[in-house]
């Protein structure tokens, strides 16, 4: 057994999985062997849940009965929804709003009791989880700001009933198309942080309910999921310094501060769903007449390209991407987590199929052997 310490596990294997992969130097990233480019501009959000769980995409019989599924199980128990309410009253952070009301779901879903090696089962509750976590998050901020509840409705998909529900009133096309393809290039991401912890969590044989909250939990952080949310508050905070963005970003870094949305373990150049997002963030702007938050993006991308060799990834552009659509900045991580469940959910149940607990050891460098002295002698 080798005694080599690997802070953060960087470069250990730990896992084999079929469910994606990335290309670090040459910024590719694929789904069960399809390209993120081609998933991103062709498929639903629904369909490339139903690819990562099922290993095939779905044909259309299969998409109908899938996402006719998933619609059925939007709603909340009405107990959810109060507690939805006394967390948005108490001002909970959104991420931890989330993380609270998804464990609570456990006491409400018919197959909560089955066995973990259930698979079945486990699709059961994983496309339950994955259909109310929109309408948590929309019940939460809609309460929190004082607006009605909007129920979820059957007719419109994922990522266009989210909107809905946010907003209450349907979106357009555009703005629809756009949410959806960020769900779609969030949706997995390899054996990042929030996927890893929810795998140690169901490698005990824990259920799916103990394990998402963990991923919860571990997106949350800033240098995790939480990085969009500060990508944008320093956007905002350029926008208010009236200064060139890349003065502003000089500063920032001769501050010994750092600029949100740089850099990545895995890639070594720029990640290819901050290419598609960028896109999207450009072609919004224009439309509506606010060009300013990509121009300002473009900037300090080609310069800190030039001057540092960092690479943006894809918080750098989701969050320019979010804002124009009106979201509220903080609750981006929320939506990450909203789509990143899918990816989440597919690991976990490669976990289950081939399970053997995840048991990693550290190096103890405390004191050697001490006599224990009593109460007076110390």
């Amino acid at each position: 057994m080798s005694d080599e310490l690997k802070k953060g596990l960087e470069g250990v294997l730990v896992a084999e999985s079929e469910l994606s992969f990335i290309d670090g130097d040459e910024g590719q990233l694929v789904y069960r062997g399809y390209s993120i480019d081609d998933l991103a501009r062709d498929a639903s959000y629904e369909e490339v849940l139903y690819l990562l769980w099922h290993g095939h995409l779905p044909d259309s019989d299969e998409l109908a009965e899938f996402t006719d599924a998933m619609r059925t199980e939007r709603s909340l128990d009405d107990d959810v929804v109060e507690l939805v309410r006394t967390l948005a009253a108490q001002d909970e952070n959104p991420m931890a709003a989330l993380r609270t009301a998804v464990s609570a779901l456990s006491a409400y879903d018919p197959d909560a009791g089955a066995d973990t090696q259930d698979r079945e089962a486990n699709l059961r509750k994983g496309r339950r989880i994955t259909a109310k976590m929109p309408t948590i998050i929309a019940a939460f901020t809609r309460a929190r700001d004082g607006d009605d509840i909007v129920a979820p409705r059957e007719d419109l998909g994922h990522a266009e009933n989210f909107l809905y529900m946010l907003n209450g009133e349907e979106p357009d096309e555009v703005l629809a198309e756009t949410f959806d393809m960020a769900l779609v290039l969030h949706a997995d991401h390899g054996l990042n942080a929030s996927t890893f912890s929810s795998m140690v969590i169901s490698s005990t044989l824990a259920d799916l309910h103990s394990a998402i909250p963990g991923g919860i939990g571990a997106l949350s952080g800033s240098l995790h999921g939480g990085a969009n949310q500060d990508v944008m508050e320093a956007l905002l905070e350029l926008d208010n310094s009236g200064k060139d963005p890349v003065e502003w970003a000089e500063d920032k870094l001769e501050a010994g501060e750092r600029v949100p949305g740089f850099g990545h373990r895995v890639y070594n150049v720029k990640d290819p769903r901050a290419r598609i997002l960028g896109e999207k963030s450009k072609a919004l702007g224009e439309a509506a007449g606010t060009p300013r938050w990509y121009e300002y993006s473009m900037a300090i991308e080609e310069w800190m390209a030039d001057e540092k060799g960092l690479a943006p990834n894809v918080d750098f552009y989701s969050a320019s991407t979010y804002y124009q659509m009106g979201i509220p900045v903080d609750i981006y991580t929320p939506i990450f987590a909203m789509s990143r469940a899918g990816g989440w959910i597919a690991h976990i149940l490669e976990q289950y199929d081939d399970n053997r607990l995840i048991r990693p050891r550290g190096r103890y460098i405390g004191p050697d052997t001490r006599e224990f002295p009593s109460v007076d002698e110390r």
